[in-house]
């Protein structure tokens, strides 16, 4: 904890006390403190709107803690809301709605629900309180309160599946590219590398429909390979890994020959633990691409619900006439901790790795 204090509080100035806080700190933890803002507040504000209760979300109530409009079973009558009933002497009164909502409302007390009298709707205010909608969360975790449609296992499952299985696939097709433009001399290469890169310029939108017909081609539509495949290679991969291994000195490769290794074994014991800092930034990138990729997956699997990804699965909770909010807003959070928890796995192998790189 001491290290972490000492950090956070290290700055650019002298040891005097007086002037050791100048202005190019305050700048330096002025921009860091906006980054942190702009990453953080949408996080922030997705997870305490999934705790609010049903109400308040689809009456987009702004404020951040979690509050709801009370409710009580009368005898007879049913559930209701309560309302609080300020008279003119001052006293208030809680009471619940007897009919339509107009200027003159009818209203009744709650411990005499027959005592019904007209009420001006500006003196009534909505009796609240602070209650955490847990309902959000394991309605649909445990299929009830009609959330039966909802299969988050299977969900879960696919998304995990396709993310590791493509990520792999990336991160191998991408670095054995990258080695072959990186480290062999032939002619054309630069050539080739900037048609890889060009491929950045091409929305993927436009290649939707030839993408469509290779997948039904394979007889791999509808299957999660389907997904899988088409996206394994990433020119963006490729240009990363490549700028990457040019930093890979060609003395190693040259001695690695010179002690009869082959060319397969000098990319697997040289080249991937050299590598590893790219490598672990092009599989966050992979990961977060293949974990929240939608419209691909829409396209490929919308036959068989049971395929679906999570984030295919979320469109459960949209139906034609009604959206349920609050469930699309919870299940978004549950899906944000497998890739924040692969983030924070993987960034020590970034940050240590950059260090360790080289000859030793």
């Amino acid at each position: 904890m001491g290290a972490i204090t000492t950090f956070l509080t290290r700055t650019a100035g002298s040891r005097d006390r007086a002037d050791r806080f100048g202005i190019g700190d305050f700048l330096a933890y002025s921009y860091l403190l906006l980054g942190v803002l702009i990453i953080l507040v949408p996080v922030m504000w997705t997870f305490f709107s999934s705790i609010k209760p049903e109400r308040a979300v689809d009456s987009f109530d702004t404020r951040l803690a979690p509050i709801a409009q009370r409710t009580t079973d009368i005898e007879g009558i049913g559930e209701r809301t309560i309302w609080e009933y300020h008279a003119e002497d001052g006293t208030v009164t809680e009471v619940f709605k007897a009919g339509p909502t107009r200027r003159i409302t009818d209203v009744a007390p709650l411990d005499d629900p027959e005592a019904v009298f007209p009420a001006e709707r500006v003196k009534l205010q909505p009796a609240e309180e602070i209650r955490v909608a847990t309902e959000n969360y394991l309605d649909p975790l445990l299929k009830r309160n009609g959330q039966e449609n909802f299969l988050f296992g299977t969900y879960l499952y696919n998304s995990v599946f396709v993310t590791v299985a493509a990520t792999l696939i990336t991160l191998l097709i991408n670095a054995m590219a990258a080695f072959g433009l990186s480290k062999y001399k032939f002619r054309g290469r630069l050539t080739f590398t900037l048609l890889i890169v060009a491929t950045l310029l091409i929305p993927p939108s436009i290649i939707l429909v030839s993408l469509f017909f290779v997948v039904w081609s394979f007889g791999i539509f509808g299957s999660l390979w389907g997904v899988i495949i088409p996206a394994a290679a990433t020119p963006t991969g490729v240009f990363l890994l490549r700028q990457y291994m040019l930093t890979i000195p060609d003395e190693l490769l040259e001695a690695a020959r010179m002690d009869a290794a082959s060319e397969w074994r000098i990319f697997w014991r040289i080249i991937i633990p050299l590598s590893l800092p790219a490598l672990s930034v092009l599989a966050i990138l992979s990961v977060i691409w293949r974990w929240n990729d939608f419209l691909w997956p829409l396209i490929v699997l919308i036959s068989d619900p049971a395929k679906h990804t999570l984030q295919l699965g979320l469109t459960t909770f949209a139906g034609e006439f009604d959206i349920n909010f609050h469930y699309i807003l919870a299940m978004t959070v549950v899906s944000l901790i497998p890739i924040t928890l692969v983030f924070v796995w993987l960034q020590r192998f970034i940050t240590t790795g950059i260090a360790t790189t080289g000859l030793k």
